[in-house]
């Protein structure tokens, strides 16, 4: 197994089909700007409500990539 240093910085994300969406979209969006992803650990999980249903997901994320050499 190789050693590695990781830095973590997190991320929100936010969704009006569910939460999944909401993370995948997040680690989209960070995947643009950032290289050497590896892991993601959820940290919390919020929803907006509207006419008394569900109309939106938010969900905050750590996401852990590696440092370049």
């Amino acid at each position: 197994m190789t050693e590695h240093v990781y830095k973590s910085l997190e991320l929100t994300g936010s969704s009006k089909v569910g939460i999944d969406d909401a993370v995948k979209k997040a680690i989209a969006k960070a995947s643009k700007t950032l290289h050497n992803l590896r892991w993601f650990q959820v940290t919390e999980v919020r929803g907006n409500i509207d006419g008394g249903a569900v109309s939106s997901w938010q969900v905050t994320l750590k996401v852990g990539f590696t440092l370049d050499d």
